[in-house]
């Protein structure tokens, strides 16, 4: 897919945002930790995992949502990602920032897409105050990626606004089993 001229200045303007808190320690630190937790998806199991302590049917719907979430990714990473091929800002991403070099495509965000999407099928089982944490969360973690110069800002609004979708989808399929 050849880059838009608008794509470009808006992708252009975020990354000059960011630069100067790339050199924040602290920041750093945060999109790191944030990179590394949506590796694969690992905090959204996480959450899932803790939920089900103590119960078996929230053990079930722990699996079922470590599944959705693989399924989420599958889509994702297997079809959409390919179809796009988009080169990334950087091969390995910004040098101040620690992280692990991803194998595919820039477009859309593979962590932006699992945290909307995570976030957004979480609310099927928690209420208000823990939503917010959530979306917090999917937020800190899509930003990471353009923190780290390893997504275009777009990439990372298309990743969120594809795991919403597909959010949405799996919300309607939780609500038929």
């Amino acid at each position: 897919m050849s880059e838009t001229v608008p794509s470009a200045n808006f992708d252009t303007r975020v990354d000059r945002l960011l630069e100067p808190i790339r050199n924040i320690r602290a920041v750093v630190v945060i999109f790191m930790v944030a990179s590394a937790i949506g590796d694969f998806g690992l905090v959204w199991h996480a959450i899932g995992l803790i939920r089900a302590i103590g119960s078996v049917d929230r053990f079930h719907d722990a699996l079922i949502f470590s599944s959705m979430i693989g399924i989420e990714s599958l889509l994702l990473n297997q079809g959409i990602k390919r179809f796009f091929r988009r080169t990334r800002p950087t091969e390995r991403g910004d040098v101040r920032i620690s992280i692990r070099t991803p194998r595919t495509s820039s477009f859309p965000s593979g962590h932006a897409s699992s945290a909307f999407f995570s976030a957004l099928v979480l609310t099927h089982w928690f209420a208000w105050p823990w939503m917010v944490l959530f979306y917090s969360l999917a937020v800190v973690v899509a930003i990471s990626r353009v923190g780290a110069r390893i997504h275009h800002a777009s990439d990372v609004l298309a990743g969120a606004l594809t795991g919403t979708l597909l959010g949405v989808i799996g919300l309607v399929v939780l609500s038929s089993l």
